[in-house]
Formats: C-alpha cells, structure tokens, sequence
C-alpha cells in the first residue's frame, strides 16, 4: 500500500524558530528555494524523503518528531476521542479532526492529553483503559518487536508443517527445556507452567494444538525478548504497575503471534490468499483469534497490510478487547455493540463465519461504511470452557478484493444502518432500541394511545 505523504509544517517552523533562522536562511541551509519551504511549512506540500534526511544532516535532528501526531495515536487517535457521547452533538467528521491535527498538532496534543488526564473517573483509573489506549497509541504494532522475532523465525527456519517442532527444538537446545504435556488435575488451573526445577516447560493436555504452539512461541518470546518487551512497557509511564502489567502481557503475546506468523511471510500470505481466513489458519496453525490479532499489527513502513479492526464479544455485547490498528473504527469505543450487528448472530452458527455489510451511525456526521466477519471462539483462560464471538472488519471501500466478501454485496444501499450501543446511538425510530441516548430529552406519548412509551427529541 501507499505510504501516506507527512505534512509536518508546524514541526518544521518550530525547529526553524528554534534555530533563530528566517524562511530564508533555513532554506539556504537545506538546498531549497524560501517559497518552497513556505509551502511545507503551511502545510500546502509534503515533506520527500530527500528534504527530511537534509533536515537530519543540517540540524541534528530526530525524524520522528515531525510525525508529533504519532503521540497521541494519529488522526484515528484523536477519532477515537472525540468518539465520546459528549461530542455526539458536534457532528466532527474525519476531515475536520485532518485539518485540526494538520494545521495545529500541538493544540490536538493538548487536547488528548486534557482528555486523557480528565475523562470520567471510572474510565480514566481503570487499568485496562489505561493499557489499550497505550496499546493504541502504538497502533498495535511494534515495529523492533516485529523484526526481531521475523529474524528468529528465520533462524529456526519455520515452516507450516513443523513449527511446534522448531519451537520445541529451540527451548531443548538453547534453553534445556524439555515439553511435557500434563493431565488437567494436575495443572488444574494452568495453561502453561515453567518448572526451572525439573527444566520443563509444562503444558495442560486440554489446549489444542494450535494454542500448545503459541504457549511455546509465548515462553520463548519470554526468555528471548525479555529486554525488549520490558523497555516497550517501561516507555510507557504507566501510573501505577497494574495497567503496565496488563501491557507487558499484551507485547508478550504480540511477540509470540509474530514469532509464530513471521510478518514478511504472512503478508505475503494474506495478499496471495485474499485474506482467506481459514485457509491463513491451517497454513499458520494458528486459532481464530490469534488470527484476527494479528490481521490489526500489519504497518510496517513500506510494507502495510490492509487496516483491519478486532473486538472480542461476550453474549451480553460487551467488549473484552478492542483493536482498532489503523482502521479508524472510532465506533468501538462505545461500552457496548449495537444488537443490530450480525456478529451477534455468530453465537448460534459456531464456527462459522458470518459477514456484513454496515454503516455505522456518525451522529451528525455521514454513517462509515464498513464490512465486518465474525467468528465463535472457545476461550480457555481458567481451562473452563467459555464462548465469545471475535469480529474483524475493514472499510467496504477496501474490502472488493477480499476472499470473505467475495458474493456479498459491498454497496452502501444494501448496508444495515447500525448505531454504537443504545446509551450511545442517536438512530431514531429504531425498533430495537432498549434505552435512550444519554443527555437527550425524553417524549412521552398518552398511555392511552398505546404508541411506544418515549421517544426522544431528533
């Protein structure tokens, strides 16, 4: 995919001003004309490649401040939070959040910051809110991370046939750590166990084949990137240890999902596949989920993979996780999914794989348009057999080439109008609807007329 240009003007005149120099000195020192940096610094032409590196050489200068919006997650940063009910009524649209982040980056910083720091207070301390939006402003993807593990799996010379071997090979030879698999009364509330003692690593006997790969891909991403994955989580600055620890686990299980799905390898899976799930499955054997985590990590620069969201849901339709990558999917910050979306409906099909065609309510601004799939999962944290649902999904624009939406209809007219859970839709007329939008005025009709009890005003 095409790498998108870097408007980083404001950036730029900060540096100039820093330096005490004119539009035209500055000029002079980078080899281009004074109007041409005029027009960068307005934001009217993208930095090249060839002026950025003049920038580094001249000024000493570190590359990834002119991407300051990285900071604070990118444009899909900034849509996630002005995502909230609060703003509901202000009809922002992905355009206007461009043209505010372009032309005044350090007031969006400011922005978020204020956000983040002055949300509502059972949001703001709970400590898995704290680790996703840290998780986020990565984009979920860990570029050194990446690279590190795609050279190991190099080394070990993975294959689709034998990686639990090479995996297993790796701990015995390099580490002395021998596979045993153990009856559950024996690891009755483990999935993995290192015992240094007996220089074993155990695994519960009720884990699938695929899940027994990633445990070994998980201890060796433990004991082989340990330092990487604490640095990641120490840059952090986490308030307290419980939302870091909840982070360091994520990295830790990010580094095993690339050890074992190499991103070079992968990619070029997916783009020769279509994106074709099961087969991505058996080729990698890996589970559903595993899958779709992975699907979100792949922006790699020069290398991108197309930009997919996750989310895991119970039957309730509340959210476990959430991986928004770089789809934009701000819609996924509501506390709940609207019953209108099939993923729901996967429930009752399990391991089938539903799609659907969307457009997603933008309160006040135009619906997005997206094409969603949603699979059942058997989730195994306690070895006690549960059931959630894992969706993907990818704007319809996007979604033409793709294996899973081949016969559906990816027009906007065909779509299911869907909102962001009932506390947070503004959709009227909704017969599905269970409760009103927060802060809107209620409309009562006569008892006597037995119409719908409320309505409410728009």
């Amino acid at each position: 995919m095409t790498e998108a240009a870097i408007f980083a003007g404001p950036a730029l005149r900060r540096l100039r001003k820093r330096e005490g120099l004119t539009q035209s000195a500055m000029a002079a020192r980078l080899g281009i004309s004074a109007s041409y940096l005029n027009l960068i610094e307005r934001n009217q032409r993208p930095l090249s490649a060839n002026v950025i590196i003049k920038i580094v050489d001249a000024f000493d200068f570190d590359p990834r401040a002119l991407r300051e919006d990285e900071s604070i997650g990118g444009l899909d940063g900034l849509a996630r939070r002005m995502a909230d009910e609060r703003f509901a009524d202000l009809g922002i649209d992905r355009e206007e959040l461009q043209e505010f982040l372009a032309a005044a980056p350090q007031a969006a910083a400011a922005f978020a910051r204020l956000y983040d720091n002055t949300g509502p207070a059972e949001r703001r301390d709970d400590p898995t809110q704290a680790a996703r939006r840290e998780i986020e402003r990565w984009r979920n993807h860990f570029a050194d991370l990446d690279t590190a593990a795609e050279g190991l799996a190099d080394e070990l010379r993975l294959s689709r046939a034998d990686t639990y071997t090479a995996l297993a090979e790796r701990l015995r030879e390099r580490h002395q750590l021998a596979i045993r698999i153990l009856p559950r009364d024996v690891l009755p509330d483990t999935v993995r166990r290192l015992d240094l003692h007996a220089r074993q690593l155990q695994i519960n006997e009720m884990l699938d084949p695929a899940s027994r790969t990633f445990q070994l891909a998980t201890q060796i991403a433990l004991l082989e990137f340990r330092d990487q994955i604490r640095a990641i989580a120490a840059g952090a600055q986490f308030a307290d240890e419980t939302p870091r620890r909840l982070f360091e686990r994520h990295v830790t299980s990010y580094a095993a999902a690339a050890l074992v799905m190499p991103y070079g390898r992968f990619l070029r899976a997916c783009d020769s596949t279509g994106y074709d799930l099961p087969v991505l499955m058996r080729r990698f054997g890996v589970g559903f989920e595993s899958l779709a985590h992975r699907l979100t990590t792949l922006q790699r620069v020069g290398q991108r993979g197309l930009p997919f969201f996750m989310a895991r849901i119970d039957r309730a339709g509340q959210f476990s996780k959430r991986y928004s990558g770089a789809s934009g999917a701000a819609w996924l910050e509501s506390d709940a999914s609207c019953p209108l979306w099939r993923a729901h409906r996967a429930f009752e099909r399990a391991g089938e794989i539903c799609v659907q065609t969307v457009l997603v309510d933008g309160s006040g601004a135009a619906p997005a348009h997206w094409f969603t799939l949603a699979r059942t999962v058997e989730g195994r944290g306690n070895l006690q057999a549960s059931q959630f649902v894992v969706a993907l999904g990818i704007e319809a624009r996007l979604a033409g080439d793709l294996a899973p939406a081949r016969g559906v209809s990816l027009r906007a007219e065909d779509a299911v109008l869907i909102g962001r859970g009932c506390a947070d839709c503004h959709v009227a007329g909704c017969l599905q609807r269970s409760l009103p939008p927060r802060g809107t005025a209620l409309q009562f009709s006569p008892v006597e007329q037995g119409m719908t009890p409320f309505r409410f005003a728009g």
